[in-house]
């Protein structure tokens, strides 16, 4: 190993630190610069490595936190300045020590930053040192504390403050004598005027006078040296306030240098990894949108850089395919010469004016405005702090969905809620709707399933577990044209049914059963089920299933969500299929983070797209126009596939996150709609769920309760209906679930062209809506 770089230990010069000029001796008024705070990654220990916390720096103290809210009660160290070393390790390193008792290993996002704190840290224990002495002294004023820390100053600054210091400790020590020269010799004079008005012999009297006249030289010249401080006085406060804008000047320009260089700094990251994205991704997703795990809404706080993070170590895979640029004849002759059929036979002006015209700004889409204004803010987050390991340590290798849990580590929105999310880009569908090739058609529908991932981006929160029986409608019939049901059809092992029907031709069911295993470091979640997805205009017939997620840093560090694995999007009617490869991140792999990559081929294999792009940001598509097999791929020694594709187009790109997501659990603007109290609902509706609504009002004392006694109901309902099964000895069908529970708006149903069982909408539920009639709904809350 190579050795630590030498550490520079900065120690300013005491001995030169004074207060600043003022026009008068008065107390001092603290100033913005008394105080500078932010973030830092502190070392804790060998398991935990560098931690991130919040740091303040206020009258030579400073003081950390592990978040803002626990500035108002809970401090975790604070380290006094006046006695400290700062010492710089690297760019981004450095070290506080007080001589062996407190020691802060620290370090900063940037270079920049990390200079901003030092900087501050000097200055503030320059002003430490000097209040302390002056406190030892005499109790004198302290220093006017110097313009604002985080602006910080060079050597040719620092020499100036010095000098205003001394000047000022000078002034004032004039201005001391002044007073004190005036009134003793004020003093002496009543004294010696009292003094010759006693009569007293000639010797005596002569000496008097002698006195008296040298008393008098004495306050001759005291005024002199008074009128000539007085003179300088004025002279050093003039002289301070030039000095003093001027350094201001060099501070706010050293401002702006610091800025330029920190987005110089930005975009030379953001270049190379955009460079180095340029040679698996089409150009036009080779950008800093897409490369940063923490991108998208800028509210949070998640980084590619952070220390707190844990990654995989998995191996990076190679890639399958490579694209490049199609041969410019295949741009003048359309895709006659790449073998397309004649659906296909239209060139990419064609495609791109027909079957994707249905874009945001296309008339067709203007056409539905909204009936009703949806409620676009919830109540903010409470910040509750509670102890994740401290719970989950004993649900190691278990079932989660078995194992009790607090609203702390819930959203207020349920699966079922959850599952109605997958239509947030249900505009996708329509486009589909649409298209006249299969294989476009395919492209839209692998979109829509890449796009159902795009709001978990930033969602650890864990929905609320369904009740056997509860439902949520989503109707959006009048306003974008669909209407969709959900039911909790089984709750051991949890399973909800999905059903969505739009009025654009397309109906999407699902039945969706969730595994999740903890492994102490992270938690998986393995959906188990199928989607499926038809067209009524073709009568194609897709199917598909969802991929694993995984919730990072459960132990340590901060919460983060990844996708991964592999979809199979299968179109039964024509034996099309798109394989999409959602890659697992990587802190070794120089790809973009969430990558996913798919090409759709028809039955004989052929391909006819290649998508790419990110599961949290958009999706491209390129029409394949020529493909051939390359070079060896690796080791393996498989040969890669080489297309030769079309320019890359735009295919779904996420919509932005509503403004204050941050603190309303970063939900889209659809999710904060899915909550909101409706009329005419059944009484089973998630809307209705008590612990739920009291979650989202921020009382989770009383939602804690009222989840309890909930989960207390269910399981005694649970007991009844299996004692009544045990009395009538009817045993449950083949393949369905063990609760002993008849769906009420569901039925299972073998679906003749995937061979697929699940539960789909035998219908009921609108019309008992339009009659309001719930007579046959259970009580379940």
């Amino acid at each position: 190993m190579d050795p630590p770089p030498p550490v520079i230990v900065v120690q300013p010069d005491t001995a030169k630190l004074g207060p600043l000029v003022m026009s008068e001796p008065k107390a001092p008024t603290p100033t913005p610069g008394d105080t500078y705070k932010g973030w830092l990654f502190k070392w804790t220990n060998y398991i935990k490595g560098y931690q991130r916390r919040w740091f303040v720096l206020s009258n030579g103290l400073l003081s950390y936190y592990r978040t803002q809210a626990e500035m108002g009660h809970t401090c975790r160290g604070t380290i006094n300045l006046a006695t400290a070393n700062i010492a710089v390790e690297d760019s981004c390193n450095f070290v506080i020590s007080n001589g062996g008792a407190q020691t802060y290993h620290l370090k900063a996002s940037t270079e920049v930053e990390r200079q901003r704190w030092i900087t501050a840290l000097e200055l503030a224990k320059a002003k430490a040192v000097c209040m302390q002495a002056e406190s030892d002294d005499s109790g004198d004023e302290c220093p006017t504390s110097p313009p604002t820390a985080g602006q910080g100053g060079g050597s040719r600054n620092s020499a100036v403050q010095s000098t205003l210091r001394t000047l000022g400790s000078k002034v004032e020590d004039l201005s001391t004598c002044n007073d004190l020269i005036a009134k003793h010799g004020s003093a002496l004079q009543r004294s010696l005027s009292e003094l010759d008005g006693v009569r007293v012999g000639g010797e005596a009297g002569d000496k008097i006078r002698q006195v008296t006249e040298r008393a008098t030289l004495f306050r001759i010249t005291s005024n002199a040296m008074i009128n000539a401080c007085r003179d300088f006085l004025a002279l050093a406060q003039s002289h301070s306030k030039h000095w003093q804008k001027a350094l201001q000047a060099e501070r706010d320009q050293r401002m702006r240098l610091e800025q330029t260089l920190e987005q110089l700094a930005k975009q030379h990251n953001h270049l190379e990894r955009a460079f180095r994205g340029a040679t698996v991704l089409p150009p036009s997703l080779s950008n800093p949108d897409i490369d940063s795990k923490g991108s998208g809404s800028g509210k949070g706080d998640a980084s590619d850089e952070d220390d707190e993070n844990e990654f995989f170590d998995a191996m990076e895979d190679p890639a399958e395919y490579i694209t490049v640029p199609a041969d410019p004849k295949y741009h003048r002759s359309g895709s006659n010469a790449s073998g397309f059929s004649s659906e296909m036979g239209m060139d990419d002006q064609s495609l791109d004016e027909q079957s994707l015209a249905s874009n945001p700004e296309s008339p067709h889409s203007q056409e539905v405005e909204p009936v009703r204004k949806r409620r676009s803010h919830i109540p903010d987050k409470p910040n509750y702090s509670l102890n994740l390991w401290s719970i989950m340590k004993n649900c190691i290798g278990k079932e989660l969905s078995k194992i009790p849990m607090p609203v702390n580590f819930n959203e207020p929105l349920s699966m079922l809620q959850r599952l109605s999310e997958d239509l947030e880009y249900y505009e996708l569908l329509d486009k589909g709707a649409k298209c006249q090739s299969s294989q476009e058609q395919m492209c839209y529908v692998a979109a829509f399933t890449v796009s159902s991932y795009s709001t978990t981006v930033y969602r650890t929160g864990k929905p609320f577990n369904p009740l056997l029986g509860e439902t949520f409608e989503l109707d959006r019939l009048k306003e974008s044209g669909y209407r969709s049901l959900c039911e909790q059809v089984s709750h051991h092992p949890p399973a909800a049914a999905h059903h969505a029907i739009s009025e654009k031709g397309w109906t999407l069911r699902q039945e969706i059963s969730l595994a999740s295993k903890f492994r102490g470091k992270y938690l998986s979640i393995m959906p188990l089920g199928s989607i499926q997805c038809i067209f009524e205009k073709s009568n194609n017939h897709y199917s598909w299933k969802k991929v694993t997620t995984t919730v990072h840093n459960i132990i340590v560090g901060k919460l983060w969500i990844d996708q991964s694995g592999e979809i199979d999007v299968v179109n039964h009617t024509t034996g099309d299929r798109c394989h999409l490869k959602f890659a697992p991140y990587s802190y070794f792999s120089r790809d973009v983070a969430r990558k996913v990559t798919g090409v759709v081929t028809d039955k004989e294999g052929k391909a006819h797209f290649v998508l790419s792009g990110t599961w949290d940001e958009r999706m491209e598509f390129s029409r394949v126009m020529q493909s051939s097999k390359g070079g060896e791929n690796g080791a393996e020694g498989k040969q890669k596939t080489v297309y030769q594709t079309l320019k890359a187009r735009e295919l779904w790109k996420k919509n932005e996150l509503p403004e204050g997501a941050e603190t309303m659990y970063y939900f889209s603007t659809l999710a904060l709609s899915l909550n909101e109290a409706e009329e005419g609902i059944a009484p089973t509706d998630s809307r209705h769920r008590p612990d739920q609504r009291l979650m989202e009002d921020g009382r989770w004392d009383e939602a804690n309760t009222e989840k309890q006694r909930l989960e207390e109901k269910q399981r005694i309902v649970r007991r009844e209906r299996e004692r009544e099964a045990a009395k009538t000895a009817i045993p449950p069908e083949e393949g369905s679930h063990q609760d002993n529970y008849q769906a009420l708006w569901f039925e299972r149903f073998e679906d003749p062209v995937s061979g697929e069982t699940m539960h789909v909408y035998k219908g009921g539920y609108w019309e008992a809506k339009d009659q309001g009639n719930w007579d046959m709904c259970p009580d379940i809350f």
